[in-house]
C-alpha cells in the first residue's frame, strides 16, 4: 500500500494530461483504467531503496544527469566479462575510469543468428541464457547504486523477435496477435507503403514487408525480416510495453535508451517516420515514468541533425526525453578527419551551442553501430565537396585506401548500385594504430595516439555528456574474428564489437605502452572536466574562428570562469590566430601560460585554456 500517498499525488498531478492523450489516441477508459491499475501496482513493488532514488532526484530536479562529472561507457556484457556477474566483478575496473554511467548493450533473451545484435527481443522479461538472469541483473544496479553508478539499458519497443510469444501466437492466425503487429495480405496496400517507406537495410533487408506462408500474410518488417513492427494503433500494444517498461525499471535500470523512436507509429501515405502520435507516446512515457520511477530518465536514439531531434526534447511544460544522442556531430567529426576541414562541424556546434541549455545531448566518438555518412551536403557542396563522390572518398579514406588515411576498417551494406555505404572500426583503428602496431612505426603511432587523445578531448569539450565505448580507453583495436562465426560473418559490424582484451588493460599501469598513453591521457581529460565548473549543462558553448579550416576552437563560460579549447584536426602544425584579447591564458593541461593572439598547434595537438584570472 502507498502509505504515504506519493503515487497519488505523482498521479494526481499529471492525469488530466495522460487521461487527455490516451483517449485521443486509442478511446478507451477501460484500457486506460487498466493502465493506471498495473502503475500503482509496479509503484508498490517498486524496491523502498529506489523508492528513495526516485525521492532524491525528484528534489533534485534532474541535476544529477546534468553535472559534469558525469561519464558513459557502453559495453557488451559477454566481451566485457562473459557475464553480468562478471562484469560485477570488473567493478573496480570501471571505477579506475572514473566511469559512472555504464550501459549495458542488448542483454534481453534473443534467437541466436536473429539477434540483430541483441535487438531482436524475444521475451522483455529475461535476460539471455548465457548472460545471467533478472536476479543477477538486480544485483548488479544494487552495486552499481551502492557506488554511485547508474545504469543504462536499451529498451527495443518498436518490434519484437519473430520468436516472442505474441508473433509465435500471430503466425498460428491468431486475431488478437495478429493485431499487435502490421499484417497484410493486399499487395496494393505493401506497394502504397514502398511509395513512401524508405528502406533502411536496402542491401542486406530489402523492403518494408516479409512474407508469413503459415498465414498467407505478409508482417512489416522495418529492419530485418525476423524483427516484427509492433502495432501502437492497439492499446493493448502501448499498455503491455509499458508493463514491460516499468518491470525493468524495477530491477534498478536508471536510463532507459528507447531503441528507434522515431519509427513507433506507422501510417500509410507517409514515410511512417516521425509522425505526430509518436510524440503523444513518448510523452505519455515521460509521465508514467515521473508518477511510477521519476529517478529514471528517457535517452532517445534520435538519428537526425540536432536542430531536427529537437522536437524529441518536448516543449515547455511537456518533456518526452531526458536526453538525446548527438549523431550527426560524431559523423562530421570524422568526416574533419578525413578533409582536414572543421566548418561543417563548427555550423553544426553553433546549431547545438544555440539550443536551450535544458536539452542534454550524449557525445561519443563511436558506438556499437556503424558510421553512416549522413552530413549535410547542402553545406558540403558549398565548399566543393559532391554527395555521391565525397561519400566514396570518406570510405575509402578510412579504409585506408585515400587521402594519405592510415585508418583501417570495413564498409557496411556496401551497395554496388548506389556506391553507398557506411563504416565500421575501432576508434583507435581508425586513428592508425592499428596499421602502426602493424608496421611497427613508431611516428605512425605517436600520431594515432594524439589523434585518439584529441578527438577525446574535443569530444569533452562539447555541451552534453561524453561518453566511451568499451575498449577506447585503452586503444583496442578491430576484430576480426567476427568472419569465424557464421551467425556474425555477414555483419562488419562485429569488427568494433570484439571481446575486451584484459590482458592489455594490464597495460595501463606500464609507462609509455599505448594503453598508459591513452588511459592515463583520458583521466587527465576527465579530471578537468569533473573540477572546472565551465564544463556544466548551463554553462554558454560557442565556436571561435581560428583562421584555419583545419583548427577548430570551442570556448566554454560559466559564473565567472573561461575555458578555451582549440583542437588541429590535421597531420601538420597549424596556427591559430587573435582566438582572444581579454588576457593571459593557461593551459589546463601543462600549466604553461599561453599568448592567444598567436597560438601554434602540433599535428592533431589541442589546448585547454583557462583564463588566467579565473584561475
Amino acid at each position: 500500500m502507498d502509505m504515504s500517498g506519493t503515487f497519488e499525488k505523482r498521479l494526481h498531478k499529471h492525469m488530466d494530461e495522460l487521461k487527455w492523450l490516451y483517449i485521443e489516441l486509442y478511446n478507451n477508459y477501460d484500457m486506460l483504467a487498466e493502465l493506471i491499475d498495473e502503475m500503482r501496482s509496479f509503484y508498490e513493488e517498486r524496491d523502498i531503496d529506489l523508492k528513495k532514488r526516485d525521492e532524491l532526484r525528484e528534489r533534485d530536479g534532474g541535476k544529477w544527469y546534468k553535472s559534469n562529472d558525469m561519464l558513459g561507457m557502453m559495453l557488451y556484457i559477454d566481451n566485457f566479462a562473459g557475464n553480468i556477474n562478471g562484469v560485477s566483478k570488473k567493478i573496480d575496473y570501471i571505477e579506475k575510469a572514473n566511469v559512472n554511467y555504464v550501459h549495458l548493450m542488448p542483454f534481453l533473451d534473443t534467437t541466436e543468428g536473429k539477434s540483430d545484435g541483441g535487438y531482436a527481443v524475444s521475451d522483455f522479461r529475461k535476460v539471455r541464457k548465457d548472460l545471467g538472469t533478472m536476479e543477477d541483473l538486480e544485483k548488479f544496479t544494487k552495486l552499481c547504486h551502492k557506488k554511485n553508478i547508474n545504469v543504462c539499458m536499451d529498451y527495443v519497443m518498436n518490434h519484437t523477435s519473430e520468436d516472442h510469444e505474441w508473433a509465435r501466437r500471430a503466425r498460428t492466425g491468431d486475431g488478437e496477435y495478429m493485431s499487435r503487429y502490421y499484417f497484410v495480405n493486399n499487395q496494393e496496400i505493401i506497394n502504397e507503403y514502398d511509395r513512401t517507406v524508405p528502406e533502411v537495410f536496402p542491401t542486406t533487408a530489402p523492403g518494408n514487408f516479409t512474407f508469413i506462408p503459415e498465414i498467407d500474410h505478409y508482417v512489416m518488417t522495418t529492419f530485418y525480416p525476423y524483427q516484427w513492427d509492433l502495432n501502437y494503433k492497439n492499446p493493448r500494444v502501448f499498455n503491455e510495453m509499458m508493463y514491460n517498461f516499468l518491470y525493468l525499471a524495477n530491477k534498478g535500470i536508471d536510463i532507459m535508451r528507447i531503441d528507434a523512436v522515431p519509427y513507433i507509429w506507422k501510417e500509410l501515405g507517409t514515410t511512417c517516420r516521425n509522425l505526430l502520435q509518436v510524440h503523444t507516446i513518448v510523452r505519455m512515457m515521460r509521465m508514467i515514468c515521473e508518477i511510477v520511477c521519476p529517478g529514471v530518465i528517457l535517452l532517445g536514439e534520435v538519428v537526425m541533425e540536432p536542430e531536427k531531434v529537437v522536437p524529441y526534447f518536448g516543449y515547455t511544460g511537456k518533456p518526452e526525453c531526458h536526453m538525446l544522442y548527438n549523431v550527426t556531430t560524431m559523423a562530421s567529426t570524422w568526416n574533419s578527419i578525413a578533409t582536414r576541414d572543421i566548418r561543417l562541424l563548427k555550423k553544426q556546434l553553433d546549431i547545438v551551442a544555440g539550443l536551450p541549455k535544458e536539452y542534454i545531448f550524449l557525445n561519443y566518438l563511436r558506438c556499437h553501430d556503424d558510421i553512416g555518412w549522413g552530413l549535410d551536403y547542402e553545406t558540403l557542396g558549398r565548399y566543393g565537396m559532391e554527395q555521391i563522390s565525397h561519400k566514396r572518398y570518406l570510405n575509402d579514406f578510412f579504409l585506408g585506401y585515400a587521402g594519405g588515411s592510415n585508418s583501417r576498417g570495413e564498409l557496411y551494406n556496401d551497395d554496388p548500385v548506389t556506391m553507398d555505404a557506411r563504416f565500421c572500426g575501432t576508434t583507435a583503428s581508425m586513428c592508425g594504430i592499428e596499421r602502426a602496431l602493424e608496421e611497427q612505426n613508431p611516428w605512425m603511432l605517436r600520431e594515432g595516439i594524439n589523434m585518439d587523445l584529441m578527438l577525446h578531448a574535443y569530444m569533452f569539450m562539447q555541451s552534453g555528456i561524453p561518453v566511451l565505448y568499451s575498449g577506447d580507453e585503452i586503444g583496442q583495436l578491430n576484430d576480426n574474428d567476427y568472419k569465424n562465426d557464421v551467425h556474425k560473418a555477414g555483419d562488419s559490424r562485429y569488427i568494433h564489437r570484439g571481446k575486451f582484451d584484459w590482458d592489455k588493460a594490464k597495460n595501463i599501469d606500464k609507462k609509455g605502452t599505448v594503453e598508459e598513453l591513452l588511459f592515463d591521457g583520458l583521466l587527465k581529460l576527465e579530471k578537468i572536466r569533473k573540477t572546472e565548473k565551465a564544463f556544466v549543462s548551463q554553462a554558454d558553448m560557442w565556436t571561435v574562428d581560428t583562421g584555419d579550416n583545419g583548427c577548430l576552437c570551442i570556448g566554454r563560460y560559466y559564473a565567472g570562469d573561461k575555458i578555451m579549447g582549440l583542437f588541429n584536426f590535421t597531420e601538420h602544425e597549424v596556427t591559430a590566430w587573435n582566438i582572444e584579447n581579454d588576457g593571459e591564458y593557461r593551459d589546463l593541461l601543462t600549466g604553461k601560460i599561453v599568448d592567444t593572439r598567436k597560438i601554434t598547434l602540433s599535428p592533431y595537438g589541442f589546448y585547454l585554456l583557462k583564463k588566467r584570472d579565473c584561475a
